[in-house]
Order: structure tokens, then sequence, then C-alpha cells
């Protein structure tokens, strides 16, 4: 047989951002053999083909790329990763926001293992490099195709655990020695998590020595930036620095405003300071997730300071009458009116389940606590395995950024099964079809052709893929068969744990791995070596 698949009779959309065509494609050893434009396969084609389909004037278009997102262990515990096929995700992005597996220091064991404890638990260390890492996915066989950026946090906890003091000139060469390994073993890059202790221990000089390593291996700094808060601006000035400093190309991560005070204001003069930054040759832009409420660890309200030593300080800090004192008002203090829009949605042990979907307020009144000492009792009672959604940002900010044209999708979310404890948020399961149905189709923020780019072709130019991203012949067959009419993203924050309507058939490297809103069992996802 000359092709394994053929697909005709569709509207492609090839993530170039150019005006969709009618068409089809042919797809052998898992390739795109050949794309039909404006036209048809003749009869002796079609008849060369191992399997033909009509695609019923549908959309086909690149199979999404998620450039942000936490896979990096959960991938190998649910390698099918529902999450991620099921709303038409065929490649994922880890090692986000300065958290990433690899590398691990046996010396520093207990602090890598709180630094991933969302995802990891009690699971064993099976890697110490990023090469052993990358074994570990390979052997998981998973469901799409996996890259990775290496943390700070990361690095500076092998080199140097949760210490908060300025690196040593012999722990700043570690640092290095570090990033070069992991880049060298196929890393996209390096992120930060400048909110998260220890990456927010760091100064920015500290920052921009390791951000010039990554210039020669043509690699992304990707930062979730010090503050999104009442300092947003600060951090995006920062950030743009940085970049203009070291010549790295520089991601903001998830970029927003959480702080009602200045919503409908910061984001406008975030964006023009990057627009002014790309017009004078700075080498920044952005992701973002399409949900009004943010998510991550319910340890990320007590103050950074309580870190410093690692997991058992920052409990024994929370356990020691005096020092609670102080975090108590300190945490009320930064969250006048905000604890109610905080809400739990995964806690480790069943004795804490009564919480998940509650807000701090609502468990502060059943525990007859105040609510930061209820926060932290919770948190000392799941061992700092407690998550929370927070109910943040504004509609109107969200499409002003999203309607830039520098700025590409990341869910920020990660590889889970539709049985997954709690309930997490909607961007893990739902992000890119919203984008379609909700800003495209319904809010007309931007064309079909424009939103396609943002999720595929953008974002494979920007991670440095070069067989991905697009409909061109010869690049890998991840594509993505979709109803435009009907496509919806069916997770909501009640019931998140869902696939999305709309959506066809989902291929992996030329494997079919969704069919119909269901998972085939197909894993023929491959790990993706930055070259």
């Amino acid at each position: 047989m000359k092709y394994d698949l053929m697909i005709k009779n569709v509207t492609i959309v090839d993530g170039t951002g150019e005006p969709a065509f009618n068409g089809a494609i042919a797809v052998s050893e898992g390739r795109i053999a050949k794309v039909y434009r404006n036209m048809q396969p003749s009869t002796e084609e079609t008849e060369e083909s191992r399997e033909v389909l009509d695609g019923e004037r549908m959309i086909l278009s690149p199979g999404f790329i998620d450039i942000h997102t936490h896979s990096d262990t959960t991938i190998i515990d649910v390698p099918e990763a529902h999450s991620r096929i099921l709303q038409g995700i065929t490649t994922d992005f880890g090692g986000n926001c300065g958290i990433s597996a690899a590398p691990f220091n046996p010396a520093f064991e207990s602090d890598h293992r709180y630094y991933l404890r969302e995802s990891f638990g009690d699971k064993p260390f099976s890697w110490e490099s990023l090469r052993e890492y990358f074994s570990c996915v390979e052997a998981a066989k998973p469901s799409v195709n996996v890259g990775t950026l290496v943390g700070h946090g990361t690095i500076r906890i092998a080199a140097m655990g949760f210490s908060p003091e300025k690196p040593s000139d012999e722990q700043m060469n570690s640092m290095k020695k570090y990033l070069k390994d992991a880049l060298e073993d196929g890393a996209f890059g390096m992120s930060s998590g400048l909110i998260y202790p220890p990456g927010s221990f760091a100064q920015a000089d500290e920052l921009e020595e390791l951000a010039k390593e990554l210039v020669p291996y043509d690699a992304v700094y990707s930062t979730h930036m010090r503050n999104e808060g009442l300092n947003l601006i600060s951090s995006v000035k920062e950030a743009i620095h940085l970049a203009e400093e070291s010549g790295v190309f520089a991601e903001i991560s998830h970029h927003k405003e959480i702080r009602k005070e200045l919503w409908k204001n910061a984001v406008f003069e975030s964006i023009s300071l990057l627009k002014e930054a790309r017009e004078r040759g700075v080498k920044i832009a952005f992701d973002q997730y399409p949900y009004s409420a943010s998510a991550t660890s319910l340890d990320s309200n007590v103050s950074g300071w309580a870190f410093e030593g690692g997991q058992e300080k920052l409990f024994e800090n929370l356990r020691n009458p005096k020092t609670r004192e102080k975090l108590v008002k300190e945490a009320n203090d930064s969250h006048v009116g905000r604890w109610g829009d905080i809400y739990i949605s995964y806690a480790h042990g069943d004795e804490n389940q009564w919480a998940v979907g509650k807000n701090i307020i609502e468990i502060a009144d059943i525990m007859g606590k105040d609510p930061a000492e209820a926060c932290f009792d919770l948190i000392l009672a799941t061992e700092g395995r407690v998550n929370e959604v927070n109910y943040g940002m504004c509609e109107e900010d969200i499409e002003y950024i999203m309607s830039q044209d520098f700025g590409v999708i990341g869910s920020d979310g990660e590889a889970m099964d539709l049985d997954f404890g709690g309930i997490p948020h909607p961007r893990n399961f739902g992000t890119f079809p919203r984008v379609l149905s909700h800003y495209c189709r319904d809010r007309k923020l931007f064309p079909l052709e424009k939103a396609i780019q943002k999720m595929t072709g953008m974002p494979a130019k920007r991670m440095g893929l070069v067989d991905r991203g697009f409909i061109m012949e010869g690049m890998w067959a991840d594509l993505l068969l979709f109803d435009f009419g009907k496509i919806n993203d069916s997770p909501t924050y009640d019931n998140p744990k869902q696939p999305c309507e709309g959506i066809k058939r989902v291929y992996v490297n030329g494997m079919l791995t969704a069919l119909d809103g269901k998972h085939t069992g197909a894993r023929a996802g491959k790990v993706l070596r930055h070259v």
C-alpha cells in the first residue's frame, strides 16, 4: 500500500495562520506524506491507501501543542493522558514554573520530594539526570509527545536545597553544570517560578547569569514572574530586563492580573511594555490560559520566608505559636476580601476530603477558626499536598491579553485520567476547545486560522520544533479532526473531568488515539529532545 491513511473532503487549517483551504492529506509511517491543496485525491490514490476517511467537510488541523504543563511525573502514572488527548492535545511541554522532574540530587531528596509533591506523592525517584527521566517516560509509552524545560527551582535545590542565601561561586557553578547537562540531554530551555520558594529566593543577577547559558543552545527562558498582582508591572519589567541583558527568548507564563484593584488597568500597561520591548528587538512573548481562575498549591498563601530550610522547616514554622502568629497576620493582611475566592480542589488523605469544593471562609467557619489559621491547619493535615482554585481574574483582561498577536495558549494543566481525585481546575481538560468555542467562535476575538496558529504553529516555532505544529509534507501526523460548530469545552469548575464535545478524531504520530470523545488505548507518543 502506498499510504497508511488518507483523510479527504476536509477544510484544512494548517497552523500557519494562512486562510483555510479544502483538501485532503495522506499519511505514511506516521508522517504527512502528501497534502492536497484545493483538490481531492484520485480514485487510484485512494485505492492505494490502507484506510480512507471521509472528513465530511469538518476541520482538520495540527494537534494542539501545550506549551505550559505540569505533566512531568503524572505522564508516567497516567500515560493515556485523557485530560490531554480528549481535548486535542498531542504534545505536552512540562518543566514549567521552575519545577521539573530532573535533575535530582539524592542529598536533597526531601526538598525535591516536597517541591514535586503535587504530582509526585510518595513514589520513589527512578532517575537523577534528565536523560534517565526521559528513559522512564519512554518506558511508560505515553499517548502524547513529551518535551520539557528544566526548572530553575529544581536545579537550585540540587545545588543548595531550600537555602535563601545567594549562591556561592561553587553553588553557582553547580547550577550551571546541572543546567548544561539538562540542555545536552534535550531540555528545551529553563523555567523559573519566582513566586515559589526556592525560586523566589533568587535575585535578578542569578537568573540573568543562568539565562545566558541558554543562548548558545537557542533555548527558551520561561518565567512564572515574581508577582501577578499588585506588583505585576515591576515583574514584567524584570522579565524584559533579563531578556534584554542576556539575549535569551523569554516567555512570560500565564500572563494575567489577579488583584481586583488593578483589573482593567495593569494588563494594558504590561502589554504596552511588552510591545515596546519587542519593537526595540527584545525577544519576549507570553502564554495564557482562557479562565478567570488560577490554580496552585495552598501553601502559596504562606509567606516565602517560612520555607527557608525546606519542608520540615515550613511545618515547624506553622506549628510554632510565635512564628505562626506572624504568618497568620501576614496572610490575613494580604488576603483582605480574598479568602472566599480560594476553593480547595484537592486534599490528600480520606480524612481531609470534607474540605474539597469549599472555600477558605467556609472551611474556617466549619473549623471555628480564623481563615489563615484554617488554611495553615489544612496544609499541615495534608502534609502540604493540598491544592486550590483561586477566582482572581476578569473577562475584560482575559480577552485583551488573548487578542494580542504574540500570545499563545498554554493550559498550565497536567496529564490526568477521568478518575483523578478531587475537583481539579477545568483547564486540565478543556483549555484548547474553550479558546475555539468561546473566544474564537462565540466572542469572535480572532478568526479560526489565528486561533489554531496560537495553539499549534506558534508554540512549535517558539519551542524550536521543526517537524510538528503544521500540516505540511514531512511533518509528523499529529492531527485533530473536529466540528467547529459543535466543539465545546464541556469541562466546568463543578464537573471538570469529562471529554470535550465536537472532537471527532485525534491522531498522534499517525496513530488514532481518540475517537468521538473516547480514548482508543493507543500510546504512540514520543519523547521530544531539543536539538
